[in-house]
């Protein structure tokens, strides 16, 4: 969100399999519209929202307007909470939510367009809970902004780089487009690529870092043109 009046237009995050490409400016827009709208019906500091949202340009949008309304985002796909955000589907036996809200057209829920009126959330919280992968162990606004500054700094990404995300667990992947978008970088959501399809994508988008579970790490080492991190370092401060 800080990157955005400095980025501007520039591309934050594309997603390989939709074709998405999102703004800085796109992007926080759609978050504190999506905020404003989630508090309209009734979100409160603290409530928790289920997010149930594959890896892409969504998930981040999804789990920033909560954050950023002052909620909790659960990285999960059943359970209680005050409302769910999901991509096309939910278990209504499985899942205990006052409204569910969704990104595509999903019996028994809203359109996600519904929560962006035309009301912004122009100053979201900067400390307090922010995240869960269990409901019990939950991730603070400000350890996790703090986290991914050091991280920027310690793997040495800016705002001109390209990062290809070839990581496929959610968090770990939501932490990668964080990351890029924290130093203001484009971040290409690649969705479980094989070796041969991650360095033409590498080669394509013009990247300059990739990060990548270990084993598909390992054998990209060696490209003079392209930094190569392992998944395991985005989350290894966190304890995870």
């Amino acid at each position: 969100m800080a990157a955005a009046p400095m980025q501007g237009e520039q591309p934050a995050v594309s997603d390989v399999r939709t074709d998405e490409v999102l703004s800085y400016t796109a992007f926080s827009r759609r978050v504190t519209r999506a905020a404003a709208g989630l508090r309209a019906q009734g979100l409160r500091y603290g409530d928790q929202v289920i997010v149930n949202v594959p890896l892409g340009a969504t998930l981040p949008v999804a789990v920033h307007a909560v954050a950023w309304a002052g909620g909790v985002a659960v990285l999960a796909s059943t359970g209680s909470a005050r409302m769910m955000i999901t991509q096309e589907h939910y278990d209504p036996v499985a899942v205990k939510a006052d409204q569910v809200f969704s990104f595509r057209p999903t019996p028994g829920a809203r359109p996600f367009t519904d929560l962006l009126g035309s009301g912004t959330v122009e100053f979201g919280p900067l400390a307090g809970p922010a995240l869960t992968l269990d409901g019990l162990r939950v991730f603070d606004n400000t350890d996790l902004a703090t986290d991914l500054r050091r991280l920027a700094t310690r793997l040495v990404v800016g705002k001109d780089d390209v990062v290809i995300s070839a990581v496929s667990e959610p968090f770990r992947g939501l932490r990668v487009i964080d990351l890029a978008m924290t130093a203001g970088a484009h971040v290409v959501v690649a969705h479980e690529p094989s070796l041969i399809g991650c360095r033409v994508l590498a080669q394509e988008r013009r990247a300059t870092l990739v990060v990548a579970p270990y084993d598909l790490a390992r054998r990209l080492l060696g490209d003079p043109t392209l930094r190569v991190v392992d998944e395991r370092a985005v989350v290894s401060s966190l304890g995870l």
